[in-house]
């Protein structure tokens, strides 16, 4: 295995000159794509969502799909489709957007369950089955999906098997009144082009072996265990808890975090800081909780800081 030339924090610095503010959400997408996972993003519209993952595919050299999810979006559309070519008598495989190394899934909730379902075994098993026939995807491979949590209207509550599959949900806010400026002043002329050649796509690869070799301490990995077992225990307003993939999830992120840092072990702080990112969808919440008025996002804080950090 070669070593890498580029370092993440380069990334995500070469990300920055793109996107103004948002540091949080660019730190995310980078530990997803070193951590080999998938990448919910939930923000109201107009805050660079789109752009950010278009800029991160710039920057590795890959590939990049958008697909924008309709009620009218078919699973064809997404995976590819079988196509009877008259000339040679035989069947011909029409490869779909999912063929890339970062997938946009705009407003992923605008399209119904059966549409959301083609995603399940690419983001899963990294593999597309299109008749008799299984592909493979390219490698890296990461599906960033946006939703907007503002219009409700038309919108399709997504499967608990499909949220579970992405491995942190990153909420997206407004900027400060500053950094408005500075996009007014960066976007209000010219179009800027976005930075490329900052790595590549075996710089990525590189990067995720290096942080599978990250040290994780029996006692941070008692840690995360004991995390993801307090969102199962009985709580007045969660109905459901985390998945086991939620422990690989978070101890993968983590090992991320420490390796962007450029640490070689994992600190109790990667952990905490991660685990609302890795549990605020994979929750199932009561109705109690629209009831009641309380924020889930307080609930997920809640049982995150009531487990003893080592």
């Amino acid at each position: 295995m070669t070593e890498p030339q580029a370092t993440p924090s380069a990334l995500i610095d070469a990300l920055a000159q793109t996107i103004v503010g948002q540091r949080d959400v660019l730190e995310a997408l980078v530990y997803a794509l070193i951590a080999d996972g998938h990448v919910l993003l939930e923000g109201p519209p107009g805050l660079a969502k789109t752009l950010a993952c278009r800029a991160l595919a710039s920057a590795v050299t890959g590939s990049f799909k958008r697909v924008q999810f309709t009620p009218d979006l078919l699973p064809s559309d997404i995976v590819g489709t079988r196509i009877f070519d008259q000339r040679s008598g035989d069947f011909a495989t029409a490869l779909g957007p999912i063929f890339a190394n970062i997938v946009l899934a705009d407003e992923i909730n605008r399209a119904p369950a059966k549409v959301q379902s083609a995603l399940l075994e690419g983001m899963q098993e990294r593999q597309v089955t299109i008749g008799p026939q299984t592909h493979r995807l390219p490698d890296p491979f990461v599906v960033m999906a946006t939703m907007n949590p503002i219009d409700a209207e038309g919108t399709y509550a997504l499967p608990l098997a499909q949220m579970d599959r992405f491995l942190m949900k990153v909420l997206v806010g407004y900027p400060t009144p500053d950094e408005e400026l500075s996009i007014l002043d960066r976007f209000g002329g010219e179009p800027r082009d976005l930075a490329t050649g900052v790595a590549t796509l075996a710089d990525v690869v590189a990067w995720r072996h290096a942080a599978r070799a990250v040290h994780l301490e029996p006692k941070i990995a008692r840690y995360i265990v004991a995390l993801v077992d307090a969102t199962r225990a009985p709580h007045q307003y969660v109905e459901r808890g985390a998945s086991p993939r939620a422990t690989l999830a978070l101890a993968g992120l983590a090992r991320a975090r420490a390796f962007v840092d450029g640490r070689d072990y994992v600190a109790p702080d990667d952990v905490k800081a991660l685990a609302p990112a890795v549990f605020r969808h994979r929750l199932a919440f009561g109705y109690r909780t629209v009831t009641d008025n309380v924020d889930p996002e307080t609930i997920v804080g809640g049982i995150v800081a009531g487990v003893g950090a080592p």
